[in-house]
C-alpha cells in the first residue's frame, strides 16, 4: 500500500476504526474472563468517548490543515508573482517555521533568477539595438551604391570608386561580425583562455605586427621596451588580440609623425603593460565610457571602427584575472595600462 496516496481523512478513519476494534476486542476478552456485565458496559462507554474525541480531533486537524494549506497556496502565489516575500516565523521549532524558512530561501532564489533574467533581457535588447545601429549605415551605403550602378550609366573611373566603397563597407561589416563573434564566445564561456608561461616579448611582437603597416603609412614610430627574460603566465593568442586592439586605436587617433610606446614592467603581484601614444587624448568626462561596447566619441566618427576594440580588450584581460585603466590628457595623448597577474 502506498501511504502517500491515502488522504488525511481516510487515514483518520482507518486509525479510528482500528482503535475502536481494538478496544472492543479488549472489552470482550475482559468480559469473557470476568463474566461481569459492567466491564462490558464500561468498555463500550470508553470506546464511545474515544471515538467522539477522535472525531473532534479529526475535525480540528482538518480545519487547521485546510487553513495552513490555503495560506501556503496564497503565499506561493504571491511569491510567483513577486509581489510579496514570505513572513518569517520566529518560533523555529514548529513545522510552519521550517516551511517558512525554506519558502524564504526559495523566494530569494526566485528573485535573484528573475533579476538575472531582467538583466540579460536588457543586455540582449541593448545588443540588438547596437548591432542594428552599427549595421544600418553600411547596409544603406551598399544599397545606395548598388542602386546607382544598376540604374545609371557610370564612367569606368567612377565605377571603380563605387566598387572600392562597396569593398570598404563589406570589410566594415565583416570586422563587426568577427568582433561580435569573439565577444559573444568570450562572454558565454564558449572560449576558455588557457594561461601558459611564455616570454612576454613574443606576445608583444605578434600584437605589433598587426599595426606596423598602418603606422608606417602615417610615419608613426612604434617602440617596445620589454625585458628579454620577462616571462608571464598568460594566454598568448588572446592577450596579443587585446594589445592589438589597444595599438590599433593608438594608430588611428595619433596624428602623422606621432609616436607609440609599449613598455612592460614587473611588479610584485602583476606585470604592468603600458600602451602610450601622442594622440588627441580623451576628455576626462568620456574616460569612464570608452570601455563600453560600441561606444565612440562624437569627435572620431570620421575614423574607421565600430567601437568594440576596447570592450573586447578589457574582456580578455578580465578573463585572465587582470584589469585595465586609462590616463589621458586632451592634446597630449593617452596611456592604457594593462595589469596581468604574475602567477597563474
Amino acid at each position: 500500500m502506498n501511504l502517500g496516496r491515502i488522504s488525511v481523512k481516510r487515514t483518520f478513519l482507518l486509525l479510528c476504526g482500528g482503535m475502536t476494534a481494538s478496544m472492543l476486542s479488549v472489552c470482550a476478552v475482559l468480559f469473557v474472563m470476568t463474566g461481569e456485565r459492567w466491564v462490558l458496559t464500561a468498555g463500550i462507554l470508553l470506546t464511545a468517548c474515544a471515538v467522539i474525541w477522535q472525531f473532534l480531533l479529526m475535525l480540528f486537524f482538518s480545519k487547521r490543515l485546510s487553513v495552513f494549506t490555503g495560506e501556503l497556496c496564497r503565499v506561493m502565489d504571491r511569491m510567483i508573482s513577486g509581489s510579496e516575500e514570505p513572513v518569517q516565523v520566529t518560533d523555529s521549532e514548529t513545522l510552519f517555521a521550517r516551511i517558512s524558512y525554506r519558502l524564504s530561501r526559495l523566494y530569494g532564489i526566485m528573485q535573484e533568477n528573475r533579476r538575472k533574467v531582467d538583466v540579460e533581457r536588457q543586455e540582449l535588447q541593448m545588443l540588438v539595438s547596437d548591432i542594428s545601429h552599427q549595421v544600418k549605415t553600411p547596409v544603406s551605403n551598399l544599397k545606395m551604391v548598388t542602386d546607382t550602378l544598376l540604374t545609371r550609366p557610370v564612367p569606368e573611373e567612377a565605377r571603380r570608386e563605387f566598387l572600392k566603397g562597396i569593398r570598404s563597407q563589406t570589410d566594415k561589416l565583416e570586422f563587426l561580425f568577427q568582433a561580435l563573434v569573439k565577444t559573444s564566445r568570450l562572454e558565454t564561456g564558449a572560449i576558455r583562455l588557457e594561461k601558459k608561461e611564455a616570454p612576454l616579448i613574443d606576445t608583444l611582437a605578434v600584437a605589433c605586427s598587426g599595426v606596423v603597416y598602418e603606422a608606417e603609412k602615417k610615419d608613426i614610430s612604434v617602440t617596445v621596451d620589454c625585458p628579454d627574460g620577462l616571462r608571464l603566465s598568460h594566454d598568448s593568442k588572446w592577450t596579443a588580440e587585446a594589445l592589438f586592439n589597444l595599438l590599433d586605436n593608438a594608430v588611428k587617433y595619433t596624428p602623422r609623425g606621432g609616436a607609440i610606446r609599449i613598455s612592460a614592467e614587473q611588479w610584485e603581484m602583476y606585470v604592468k603593460l603600458n600602451v602610450s601614444d601622442t594622440g588627441k587624448g580623451i576628455p576626462e568626462s568620456n574616460q569612464a565610457s570608452i570601455f563600453r561596447r560600441f561606444y565612440r566619441e562624437e569627435e572620431v566618427h570620421e575614423e574607421q571602427g565600430v567601437g568594440i576594440g576596447l570592450y573586447l580588450a578589457r574582456e580578455i584581460v578580465t578573463k585572465q584575472g587582470g584589469y585595465m585603466k586609462v590616463t589621458s590628457e586632451v592634446g597630449r595623448g593617452s596611456t592604457f595600462s594593462v595589469f596581468l597577474p604574475s602567477r597563474a
